[in-house]
């Protein structure tokens, strides 16, 4: 027999319970067909000696804004590690602006006033842009501050008139507006930036693929295309099947209509009123390189930005709890239509007072329809008592918390939550030990998205300054490896094909420097990605070493 690739002299982690371990194995068609003494008298078009090196399944994202990442690689950085100061931004902004044509945007992301001590002003970025429009997205992506041409580019030429649409803040000082617009205020502003055009679109797709192979990331699910507040433009799976057929695409994508890309459809079925897409579509429909996951919903805002919604003050913010993006009774309403309508629902609740709304409709949908395995989930879970963990838990519902938080935000969680709170953020060794199977996750860009660092985080659970943040929820680094790879399939309805290798699933995997299962766990985030192999390709390798033989 001949097949396509046999990858050998390799230390293979399978996570397939019936083969835990092995040092060959064999692909053909783009998927494992067997491993080490099931390959023996089997020819290959290409071998690959991996030297010993050690191997676990691709790592999956259960929460990435793929397309988000890749266009914001072309736009100004003003994360701290580019811009540590508030001067500094400034400092970067004006630069930035001054090698622009006249009246072009300047568009910069990842600022976060916890670490450069406030929010930039409208007033400021008036001074320094050589009048451009300036629109800074902070690194939540749930606020940004535009400057007065801005305002004025989108239709508001007085921005100290404007007012706020429901779910929304203008933020004002002494009757001025400062330029920061929260939540659903972003699209006052923000409407004029789109839609993206198809081939910009596509450049960021291509640049974000080639970003996660260099970082071991085979999959990844985008959390919200084609929407309003969420998506670029109508036409986002346009550009994703554009991407495909070009071939510069090698992630494979399961992404998430943002909720208001759906609509009433009419009767569809003796009593049943359509909600969804176009012709009916809805979770599920795809292939093994892009489909469509669950429909996307937010409830509420960002713990560090202090808008999502809490049961009680933030600490550092007395007579503040945030707010949800919409009524309770609208939450409630797009969940029931949608679990009515088969989809499976991914809805953002970061507050704990956010999630116990969410949590309700969900209990609501299952209790008037059941549906066996609907794996709803919900995105973040940034703050949950051990009552809401156990409804979660009760309910079936997927928790989608993310590991690389911990170091890039956690200082912030300190602030927002207080030490007496702060246990209740990002958990996850709860969810595990009561038999959830939990996805790991960034949300990049908020956070860097590298899979590695993430799962460092998830076992070592520390700030950037060095303070534990909720010690009690560290994973082991098998957990976590899980997390990284079953779960993030699990969580879209996608195990059967990967997350472990096993024969008959796809040939995504990962190549380390080192055993992510046996080095000191406080060394994970120093382990480097050799190679990565989606679909029996090996789309990066670091050391150029991989050539067949």
């Amino acid at each position: 027999m001949r097949i396509d690739t046999i990858i050998t002299n390799a230390r293979i982690t399978t996570l397939d319970p019936a083969r835990p371990h092995a040092h060959s194995a064999g692909v053909l068609h783009g998927r494992i067909v067997g491993f080490d003494e099931e390959l023996d008298g089997v020819t290959a078009d290409a071998r690959h000696d991996l030297g010993g090196a050690p191997v676990v399944p691709g790592f999956n994202d259960a929460h990435l804004h793929f397309s988000m990442l890749g266009k914001e690689m072309t736009q100004l950085d003003l994360s701290a590690e580019a811009a540590p100061t508030l001067d500094a931004l400034y400092r970067r902004v004006e630069e930035w602006a001054a090698a622009k044509p006249e009246g072009a945007w300047v568009i910069g992301n990842g600022y976060d006033q916890n670490k450069i001590g406030e929010h930039p002003t409208r007033q400021v970025l008036d001074r320094i842009a050589g009048g451009r429009p300036v629109y800074l997205v902070h690194t939540s992506n749930h606020m940004a501050v535009a400057n007065t041409e801005a305002f004025r580019r989108a239709g508001h030429p007085d921005p100290d008139v404007v007012v706020a649409p429901p779910g929304g803040s203008v933020v004002f000082r002494d009757g001025v507006s400062t330029g920061l617009l929260q939540e659903q205020a972003m699209t006052l502003v923000s409407h004029v930036l789109k839609p993206v055009p198809q081939e910009e679109l596509v450049a960021a797709l291509e640049a974000a693929s080639a970003w996660a192979l260099r970082h071991g990331l085979t999959s990844v699910t985008e959390p919200g295309i084609g929407g309003r507040l969420i998506g670029h433009g109508p036409a986002d799976a346009r550009a994703f099947q554009t991407a495909y057929e070009r071939g510069n695409v090698h992630t494979r994508v399961t992404a998430m209509p943002f909720i208001d890309a759906v609509h009433d459809l009419g009767r569809v079925d003796d009593g049943l009123d359509g909600w969804g897409l176009d012709l009916g579509l809805r979770s599920g429909i795809g292939d093994e390189w892009f489909r469509l996951g669950p429909v996307k919903i937010v409830s509420d805002g960002s713990l560090i930005g202090r808008t999502a919604a809490m049961c009680c003050d933030y600490r550092d913010s007395p007579g503040n709890r945030g707010f949800l993006l919409a009524e309770a009774e609208a939450l409630r309403e797009n969940i029931l239509r949608g679990h009515e309508n088969g989809w499976q629902i991914a809805t953002h609740a970061i507050g704990d007072h956010a999630l116990d709304v969410v949590l309700g409709a969900y209990e609501e949908a299952q209790k008037r329809l059941p549906r066996p395995d609907a794996r709803h989930r919900i995105e973040h879970v940034g703050v949950a008592s051990d009552e809401q963990v156990a409804r979660i838990v009760s309910a079936g519902v997927i928790p989608v918390p993310q590991g690389r938080f911990i170091s890039a935000l956690g200082d912030g969680f300190l602030a927002a939550l207080g030490a007496d709170r702060v246990d209740r953020a990002y958990r996850m060794r709860s969810f595990v030990e009561a038999g959830v199977e939990l996805p790991g996750s960034t949300d990049a860009p908020v956070v860097p998205g590298e899979p590695l660092i993430s799962i460092h985080d998830m076992v070592n659970r520390r700030s950037a300054s060095g303070a534990p943040i909720a010690p009690g929820e560290a994973l082991t680094p098998a957990q976590a490896l899980r997390a990284y790879t079953i779960g993030s399939a699990h969580a879209v309805h996608e195990e059967s094909r990967k997350g472990a290798l096993r024969r008959g699933n796809l040939a995504d995997l990962t190549v380390l420097s080192d055993d992510l299962l046996q080095v000191a766990p406080e060394r994970i985030r120093e382990l480097e990605i050799r190679a990565t192999m989606v679909g029996g390709v090996f789309g990066y390798d670091a050391e150029g070493e991989l050539a067949p033989s």
